[in-house]
């Protein structure tokens, strides 16, 4: 167990760090991303930043196994 959380957390970081990376390059803004504002209420469904992430993933886990 403590070396799945140790793992876990890692994983975590690593997607912190490259989300802030992505964001540096337009990730998380694009056209066809969503965003609800109602005073303090904030809604936001990245469909855009979903199927580009979606399409490099599968083309690197792809890559991978031939």
């Amino acid at each position: 167990m403590p070396k799945f959380l140790i793992v876990a957390g890692l994983v975590l970081v690593g997607v912190g760090v490259l989300w802030m990376i992505g964001e540096r390059f337009g990730l998380g803004r694009l056209p066809g991303d969503i965003v609800f504002e109602r005073g303090n209420f904030r809604l936001y469904v990245p469909i855009a930043t979903s199927l580009i992430l979606s399409v490099v993933v599968s083309l690197l886990l792809w890559l991978f196994n031939r």
